[in-house]
C-alpha cells in the first residue's frame, strides 16, 4: 500500500505528491497506474510546443487487466463508464510520464472516445462521460474539454473503450 502522499512511478520509485491533481486523485481513493507501453509501432505521447498528444489508451486497469466487451451486448452503460474512467487514468499516467507533474496540464483540449458497441447502441456520450467526469474531478476547470464519442465495431483486444487526448501544457 502506498503512502497517501505518494504515487508509484513506472520505475518503482515513489514521488512525493505536491501537485493538486495527484492530491485530488488520492482523495478519490485512486492512484495513477504505470503508463502503458505501446503495443505496436507508435509512441504513447508526443509533445509539440505547448501541446501534448496522447495516443489512444485502452480500458485497461492499473493491474493490467483489460475491461472488454461490447456496449449493447454484454456491457451496461455503467460498465462502459467504468471502462472510460480507466482510459482517463491511463491518459493521466501518460501525461505524468511525459511532463513529470500533472499540474503542468493547463487544459484538456480534446478527447476522442471510441466505444465498442452494437449497431443499435446509441448512448456513446454517456459512456465517454466516465472519462470526461474523471478529467474534471482530477483537474478541475483545466479538465473541461471538447470531445467526440464514436461507436465502433471493435477495438484492440476486444477493449470496451479507447480514448485519445490532446492537452495544452505549461512550460
Amino acid at each position: 500500500m502506498l503512502a497517501k502522499n505518494s504515487v508509484n512511478l513506472t520505475d518503482g520509485k515513489l514521488e512525493t505528491m505536491t501537485d493538486a491533481a495527484l492530491a485530488r486523485l488520492a482523495t478519490l481513493n485512486l492512484a495513477l497506474p504505470p503508463a502503458p507501453a505501446p503495443v505496436a509501432n507508435y509512441v504513447p505521447y508526443h509533445l509539440v510546443d505547448d501541446m501534448l498528444f496522447i495516443s489512444g489508451q485502452l480500458s485497461r486497469t492499473g493491474s493490467g487487466s483489460l475491461l472488454s466487451g461490447r456496449l449493447g451486448a454484454d456491457l451496461t452503460v455503467d460498465q462502459g463508464r467504468a471502462a472510460a474512467a480507466a482510459c482517463a487514468l491511463n491518459i493521466l499516467a501518460q501525461a505524468h510520464a511525459a511532463l513529470g507533474r500533472l499540474d503542468r496540464i493547463a487544459q484538456v483540449v480534446r478527447l476522442t472516445g471510441y466505444v465498442n458497441a452494437t449497431p443499435d447502441f446509441s448512448d456513446h456520450p454517456l459512456v465517454i462521460n466516465g472519462c470526461s467526469d474523471m478529467m474534471v474531478d482530477v483537474l478541475g476547470e483545466a479538465g473541461r474539454h471538447t470531445r467526440v464519442a464514436i461507436g465502433v465495431a471493435g477495438l484492440p483486444g476486444g477493449a470496451a473503450v479507447e480514448i485519445d487526448a490532446i492537452l495544452r501544457v505549461r512550460k
